[in-house]
């Protein structure tokens, strides 16, 4: 949500100005037709965030506010606005929740709305905690006077984000606590194993094999060197985050993150899924079409994906249908095609929009149960190559040892 100063002529000539929140300038034109206002001029203005925008006023320490947060916001707004309780006592009513960030922003949203702001302008001040799909499903709702199914709908997305990123939580979780084993196991062998071996060897003054001197200067750079492998690790650091902050780096970084073996198509996958649902709740909500690509850019977090969206957007403005820009965009499978296809004949986008979600939901979520079986040889392989490493480097010399001392 933006604010714009605008300048039109009321029906009877007259020069009007003043400002107008709104989505986009066209949503904002067409609101200001609705007030027989015909606009003249339209120009964005610089949003400033609310004096209490509270994520950046807390500081580190309090945690910001979780999708589970959100989840339940949306599903009692919905409950208070079906059943017919005014905006600022159903606000009232739940700003009373253990996240200190949630309360504080309900607490300024009261504010702003017995103030006079609508519902989804209030909401707008507080972007890192309402996003941009968010408010503009709101700002639908409160137009169209569908308040309540505008929550059920974002209470429904929001669930459904939620659960996946549990499954996907618990899919890595096994992998994860592996690496750090792998991590842990080979600090504590080139600090503790392999300097006790390394003295033996030097009494026996034995010739050692490649393996045994390589295994031996790790263990010394692990030892005497720490310092330097805690700078190296801090400068690729913060050189990759430097890196990724741009815009270049962030795409192809979105990008190179869809051609991971493995991982890579459920990534994909996944992002398609929320593309298809956030776009079938924008459509199903009301929003128009090149709005909802817009929003739905946004909603992805994948600036690769982004572009993509955003190019359908304006291969749309000029002109071209929603199948036809879909199949040159090159995201979609052939039965995704045909699902939306079939959805741009019968006029039921949205609809097959949803079945196309929990098409690749169903896969992504298939993927992800199989993914540990998938990884585990990957692992195994990993663990096996240590375990050669380290025999190679420090059996091999004892039965060098053992033999000479056998033959004498």
């Amino acid at each position: 949500m933006a604010s714009f100063a605008y300048k039109g002529r009321e029906s009877g000539g007259s020069l009007v100005n003043g400002t107008i929140d709104a989505i986009d300038a066209v949503t904002a034109a067409k609101m200001l037709m609705t007030r027989n206002i015909v606009p003249v001029d339209i120009t964005v203005l610089t949003s400033k965030a609310s004096k209490k925008e509270v994520s950046s006023d807390l500081g580190l320490f309090v945690p910001q506010v979780s999708i589970d947060d959100l989840v339940n916001f949306a599903r009692q707004m919905y409950s208070l606005a079906k059943a017919g309780i005014p905006i600022i006592r159903a606000v009232a009513g739940l700003s009373n929740t253990n996240s200190k960030r949630m309360r504080l922003a309900l607490t300024d949203v009261i504010e702003q709305l017995e103030r006079g702001r609508n519902l989804s302008s209030a909401l707008a001040q507080h972007p890192k905690i309402f996003n941009q799909l968010f408010v503009s499903v709101v700002h639908v709702g409160e137009n169209t006077g569908q308040l309540d199914a505008a929550f059920k709908q974002l209470a429904e997305y929001l669930q459904r984000e939620q659960e996946t990123r549990k499954q996907i939580k618990a899919a890595t979780r096994y992998p994860m606590f592996v690496v750090f084993a792998l991590v842990a196991a080979l600090i504590v062998m080139n600090i503790f194993v392999i300097p006790v071996f390394a003295g033996m060897f030097e009494k026996f003054d034995a010739e050692l094999p490649g393996m045994t001197l390589f295994l031996i200067g790790m263990s010394d750079f692990f030892i005497t060197k720490w310092w330097v492998l805690i700078i190296i690790i801090i400068v690729c650091f913060f050189i990759t985050r430097r890196y990724l902050d741009t815009k270049q780096g962030r795409y192809k970084w979105d990008k190179l993150k869809l051609e991971i073996p493995l991982v890579g198509s459920i990534i994909e996958r996944s992002l398609l899924g929320r593309f298809a649902r956030s776009f079938s709740m924008m459509l199903k909500a009301g929003v128009p079409l090149t709005t909802a690509l817009n929003l739905v850019a946004d909603a992805v977090s994948n600036s690769y994906m982004s572009k993509a969206i955003i190019d359908m957007r304006q291969r749309i403005e000029k002109g071209e249908g929603l199948s036809r820009v879909a199949l040159a965009s090159g995201l979609f499978t052939p039965l995704v095609m045909q699902m939306i296809n079939v959805g741009e004949e019968t006029g039921r986008v949205d609809e097959l929009l949803q079945e196309v979600a929990e098409f690749y939901e169903r896969e992504v979520e298939y993927d992800l149960k199989s993914l540990t079986s998938k990884i585990e040889p990957i692992l195994i392989a990993i663990v096996a190559a240590m375990v050669l490493v380290l025999a190679l480097g420090i059996f091999t010399p004892m039965w060098d040892m053992m033999s000479v001392v056998q033959g004498k």
